[in-house]
């Protein structure tokens, strides 16, 4: 239920009203938003305020404005707010949805990757070795060889997934390569991987994909 806004950053407390709305399912997707005026004596702003609020929403995909016709509910989450969300998450709860995404993919990729797809993963763990303990270098190669994995899977929709995770991605890399009380995945680990998606070795990529960062998860997370 809409309520009064208070004075201080109006159009960005409108947002999140309208947002809250949204998300809550007090609108569920499809439905015809209330015109301005009526947004504007619900909150207790202007007209101005309100239209502002709302282009913000078609902006990030939430609303939809069909001329002549109003305002609708497009989708029921603003991908920005999500990868917040994401962001702000427990270490450990990313890296089991890293462990998700890139188990499947590694058993994707060892029935499906090309021989591109083979030299780009291949040049990414070599970069990676070469930059020994140039740990920035190191942490931005191995994001590569990952990155290569996933489009080795075939699966457009699992890459465009991998890559709208990826900040959390990059987040668990850096974690797993700067902090000394997490088991670091060494290059012996990703090389093997790689040699077990060059065999087409599909059960065996998905249980050393897995095994690169459930030790790192078992240290987070207490569990034996």
């Amino acid at each position: 239920m809409l309520k009064p806004i208070r004075k201080g950053s109006l159009v960005e407390t409108a947002i999140e009203s309208l947002r809250q709305n949204i998300e809550s399912g007090e609108w569920p997707v499809g439905t015809r938003l209330p015109v301005e005026a009526e947004l504007s004596e619900a909150l207790g702003i202007s007209r101005n305020t309100i239209r502002e609020a709302v282009r913000v929403l078609v902006h990030v995909g939430m609303l939809e404005t069909r001329q002549g016709d109003g305002t609708y509910v497009r989708a029921n989450r603003d991908a920005g707010e999500t990868l917040r969300r994401i962001a702000r998450s427990k270490l450990a709860e990313q890296i089991e949805v890293r462990i998700m995404l890139e188990t499947e993919a590694a058993r994707l990729a060892a029935g499906r990757r090309t021989e591109q797809d083979l030299k780009a993963m291949t040049s990414a763990l070599d970069a990676r070795a070469a930059a020994g303990e140039r740990v920035p270098e190191r942490i931005q190669h191995d994001e590569h060889f990952h990155h290569a994995l996933v489009r080795a899977s075939g699966n457009s929709a699992l890459i465009e997934l991998y890559d709208y995770f990826s900040h959390a991605v990059s987040q668990t890399i850096e974690q797993t390569e700067t902090d000394s009380d997490l088991p670091e995945p060494s290059q012996e680990d990703h090389e093997l991987l790689l040699a077990a998606i060059r065999r087409k070795d599909a059960a065996k990529a998905e249980a050393l994909s897995r095994a690169l960062l459930t030790p790192s998860l078992k240290a987070l997370t207490g569990e034996d």
